[in-house]
């Protein structure tokens, strides 16, 4: 059973910091492309960063510069590290996993971001 567990969403202030991570079980996570995607209210669910399998990484224009997305494959696990947080920023974060060979992906249940004063 194919399992990816995001944590580290919460409530931060503009311009604060946060770290999201997704742990991955049941698939060889070294020979997936992991990525961040979000959504938020009224609006369509977003790419925000990806890893990878070979570890290249890519970013929406509006995050580079502020987030970075890297993996550990020891550890199945993808993090996505957050600064200068905006009001903006404030969605859904779900972990996704794309196999790099096949028609396979997988989402996570989604972890809650809010940038509040």
């Amino acid at each position: 059973q194919v399992q990816l567990v995001e944590s580290g969403g919460g409530l931060v202030q503009p311009g604060g910091s946060l770290r999201l991570s997704c742990a991955a079980s049941g698939i060889l996570f070294s020979i997936h492309h992991m990525g961040w995607f979000r959504q938020a209210p009224g609006k369509q669910r977003e790419l925000v960063a990806v890893v990878a399998n070979d570890g290249s990484t890519n970013y929406a224009d509006s995050v580079k510069g502020r987030f970075t997305i890297a993996r550990d494959n020891a550890k199945n696990t993808v993090y996505l590290q957050m600064n200068s947080l905006e009001a903006e920023d404030t969605a859904v974060y779900y972990c996704h996993a794309k196999h790099a060979l096949a028609s396979l992906e997988y989402w996570g249940q989604g972890t809650q971001v809010t940038v509040s004063s």
